[in-house]
């Protein structure tokens, strides 16, 4: 059973699969928004500008259509004419191209965002294969793209039809009205009824934006093996991890050891701990930990020094303190100068032949000693 759930997409997608599918191209779209927009701009474009661009429009009509002797006789006098009046035609409906082109192009950056993938524009072959094409053509999505047309389509023709039916008897007065009355007045209704459209395909946008943003996330759903397998990848396999800080304390283990012969005594508990200090009066301000061990460390530490003549001298509250409170590398803390004084003049006097007596009395302040259980946290 637990196999079976880690298999099921159940999680939501995750920040790295998200921007992966950014940079696919892949990302929300509702193509209902878009066509609202356009709808909106080109209703703008025409109420500021309606009357503008008909009487440019009749303008252009009719000087394209009258002829002059002189056009008549010279084919490269109409041609001409008929470049500047096509190029009149597109400098009049030249705001209306540009507003619907932003508004298509806003409303998918309201949506999504900007995204350029060029990914998206790599040639794919597999498209190409018809049997796959046959069978989205016949799969469950198509089934309801299909369903959500005819709905689409029938929810904006009855709100028109209904536009129509209610207005029936003015349409029908057109036939009894001047020209010019009769032009205004069937625009009127003409934009009433598109408007009524309009706010119908409000409805159908304000269904579709949630639709389609819950069905690009549901497609990017994750299994719980995958929200693994992705931890892994960005943070790394917790057993590499393990192998690669076991491999990092045992090359700092190797270099600890390695230094023990620089060492000036080597302190221990003597049976739990090995501390290795140095201290070069001209070149150091204080005492150094080379290296620190516990149990088989410690012995290994002690092993070690034995073989490279380093002094060891037993002093229990000293090597705990240090073992505790010093990394290697360290200069030892202000607290123990004293103490660490008291083994580096024993040694001193070992190296001159002086047989001294080793102090019984360490200066270690009882809140470094773990082992009087005060400081041992």
């Amino acid at each position: 059973m637990a196999e079976d759930s880690d298999l099921e997409r159940t999680e939501p997608a995750s920040a790295r699969k998200l921007e992966q599918a950014r940079e696919r191209g892949n990302v929300p779209r509702s193509r209902e928004l878009a066509t609202l927009a356009v709808l909106l701009a080109s209703t703008a474009i025409m109420a500021l500008l309606g009357v503008y661009m008909f009487q440019g429009l009749d303008r252009v009509m009719q000087n394209a259509l009258s002829f002059d002797l002189a056009d008549m006789a010279s084919p490269e006098m109409m041609g001409r004419n008929l470049m500047e009046a096509g190029l009149d035609g597109i400098l009049l409906y030249l705001p209306l191209a540009i507003a619907v082109v932003v508004a298509a192009v806003g409303a998918n950056l309201m949506l999504s965002g900007w995204v350029f993938s060029s990914q998206a524009l790599e040639f794919n072959f597999s498209k190409l294969n018809p049997v796959s094409g046959i069978a989205r053509m016949f799969s469950l999505n198509a089934l309801a793209e299909l369903v959500k047309a005819l709905l689409k389509g029938g929810l904006i023709a009855g709100v028109a039809g209904w536009m129509i039916w209610h207005q029936h008897d003015g349409i029908l007065a057109l036939a009894n009205e001047p020209l010019e009355a009769a032009v205004a007045h069937f625009g009127q209704i003409a934009l009433f009824t598109f408007l009524a459209s309009v706010a119908a395909f409000v409805f159908i946008v304000a269904l579709d934006v949630p639709f389609q943003l819950w069905d690009y996330h549901h497609g990017l759903r994750m299994t719980k093996e995958e929200l693994r397998q992705e931890g892994k990848e960005i943070e790394g396999d917790p057993q590499i991890k393990a192998r690669i800080r076991s491999l990092q304390r045992e090359v700092a283990r190797r270099r600890m050891m390695q230094a023990i012969p620089q060492a000036d005594v080597v302190v221990t508990n003597p049976m739990h701990f090995a501390v290795a200090l140095k201290y070069e009066e001209k070149g150091m301000a204080a005492p150094v930990v080379l290296a620190k061990g516990a149990q088989l460390v410690a012995e290994r530490i002690k092993e070690l020094a034995r073989e490279h003549r380093v002094p060891i001298v037993e002093a229990p509250p000293l090597a705990r303190a240090l073992h505790r409170h010093v990394e290697v590398g360290e200069v030892i803390p202000g607290a123990l100068f004293t103490a660490v004084a008291q083994v580096l003049a024993y040694v001193y006097q070992l190296n001159q032949s002086l047989d001294p007596v080793p102090p019984s009395d360490w200066q270690v302040p009882p809140k470094l000693d773990p082992a009087t259980g005060i400081g041992a946290n």
